[in-house]
């Protein structure tokens, strides 16, 4: 019996539904081919998306069923994104990735690839985002990142990348977002792109001072992560008037000065929190900091900086941490951070700081020995010192002791008693236990005894 044209009709429909869409470009196989071939076959596990790479099945076809069932996203018949799980993949890169001519987004995060990274990546005219941290690669940076001018997301942090930033960085006109900490990176900061968002080169070994050129016409700048380097010099008081600036992290540089303006009338600034900790910055707290009014976190812990904590310190309402802790503060820490009307938290410990309550939270750690300060601020270290007890006595020493161990600028006590000193008075308890004989002192001294 003839089979109903109908079903026939549905068998077609269905049949073209569920067959392949569109075939992938040959020069596009070519590249996720050449893409696995490069890792060791031993670090792709059983459940992972590679496993299901399968070439006998067209890598763009749908429904992916069995087959690519992650880590390639194609439109028509071209590769758009590759981006793999975390699953410790190792291997090196393949240059071929070059013949992916469409690629959008390409990220490799948490996983052990290694080598240098192929230059050709870099000549992909539609890349928008390279995100390949958390892996093992190394050598430099080329110059030819800058002919990415579509990219917008650059992360190759926690990588072992070295040598310096590419001096044309700022030709990457559409980079929002870079991040290259936790490298090997070396250099002064290059003049960066101008519709820069987020800057992140953290612990790197970047050397030089920041210069506002670097920075100069980046209005969209709202986060800065440059700790743990080794600039050094005076920041720039502009630095702190970039209009969308929120967060500044310096910590843990060799910084040694540094200048807050107050902000211009009608300047809204953004800035939050500001971290320059572990630095080297003298002279005075900048009480311009208070005319940030959106700022809430501020930490200058471990500098060289002096004198008393501004008042305005304490009356600036939205600040919520402050620590200033490991500097040669002195002074009064202003009576207002402990009425109950604050709610800072932080520390001012380990300064020259006097009436410093240690039931506050702000004072739990201790200030710096009286004769570290004393030193700190030109004097000399009293003469009181740490020393407590003292006790010489019994053995031939001579001359007239100290006239500071009786002035009563010390708490020493001891014995100085049975030597052989002079003008040791009796009425300090150093000297309540007498001392030799005459005769003993001159034969001790290889004299002749008094006849």
């Amino acid at each position: 019996m003839a089979e109903p044209k109908s079903n026939i009709f549905v068998f077609f429909l269905i049949s073209s539904i569920f067959s392949v869409h569109s075939l992938t470009l040959s020069s596009d196989i070519i590249a996720l081919k050449s893409f696995i071939s490069a890792i060791k076959p031993t670090s792709i596990p059983p459940n992972s998306c590679l496993r299901t790479w399968d070439f006998s099945t067209d890598p763009c076809s749908v429904p992916r069923v069995t087959h690519f069932t992650c880590g390639v996203t194609c439109s028509g018949n071209r590769v758009v994104q590759l981006t793999l799980d975390s699953q410790g993949y190792s291997g090196t890169l393949t240059p071929f990735l070059a013949n992916l001519t469409r690629l959008i987004t390409l990220d490799l995060t948490e996983n052990n690839f290694y080598g240098p990274i192929p230059f050709s990546i870099f000549f992909l005219p539609n890349l928008q985002n390279l995100i390949l941290r958390v892996n093992s690669f190394s050598g430099v940076i080329p110059p030819s990142v800058t002919s990415l001018k579509s990219l917008k997301f650059l992360d190759l942090s926690r990588n072992s990348l070295s040598g310096s930033l590419p001096n044309s960085m700022n030709s990457l006109t559409s980079l929002a977002r870079l991040d290259l900490s936790y490298n090997k990176l070396i250099g002064s900061l290059p003049k960066l792109p101008s519709n820069l968002n987020e800057l992140a080169l953290k612990a790197n070994s970047l050397t030089g001072s920041l210069f506002y050129s670097s920075f100069n016409a980046l209005i969209q700048l709202m986060v800065v992560e440059l700790g743990e380097n080794s600039f050094t010099g005076t920041l720039d008081a502009r630095l702190f008037l970039l209009p969308s600036l929120q967060q500044i992290d310096l910590a843990n540089n060799s910084f040694t000065g540094i200048i807050v303006p107050k902000p211009p009338t009608n300047f809204n600034s953004q800035l939050v929190a500001v971290n320059l900790s572990f630095n080297r910055i003298n002279g005075f707290l900048p009480a311009n900091f208070t005319y940030y009014p959106m700022l809430r976190s501020l930490g200058l812990s471990y500098n060289q900086l002096r004198g008393p904590i501004p008042k305005e310190y304490s009356k600036k309402g939205s600040l919520q941490r402050l620590f200033l802790d490991g500097n040669f503060l002195n002074g009064s820490p202003p009576a207002e951070f402990f009425s109950g009307n604050t709610a800072v938290t932080g520390s001012l410990g380990d300064n020259c700081l006097t009436s410093c309550p240690v039931s506050s939270q702000l004072c739990s750690k201790s200030q710096k020995p009286a004769s570290i300060c004393q030193q700190a601020y030109g004097g000399k270290p009293s003469k009181k010192g740490s020393l407590q007890r003292l006790f010489l006595d019994g053995n031939f020493l001579n001359g007239s002791p100290p006239a500071e161990f009786f002035s009563g600028d010390t708490a020493v006590t001891g014995s100085l008693g049975d030597n052989c000193l002079t003008s040791c008075p009796v009425s300090s308890q150093l000297c309540s236990k007498s001392q030799k004989p005459a005769s003993i002192c001159q034969q001790a001294d290889g004299g002749k005894p008094r006849s």
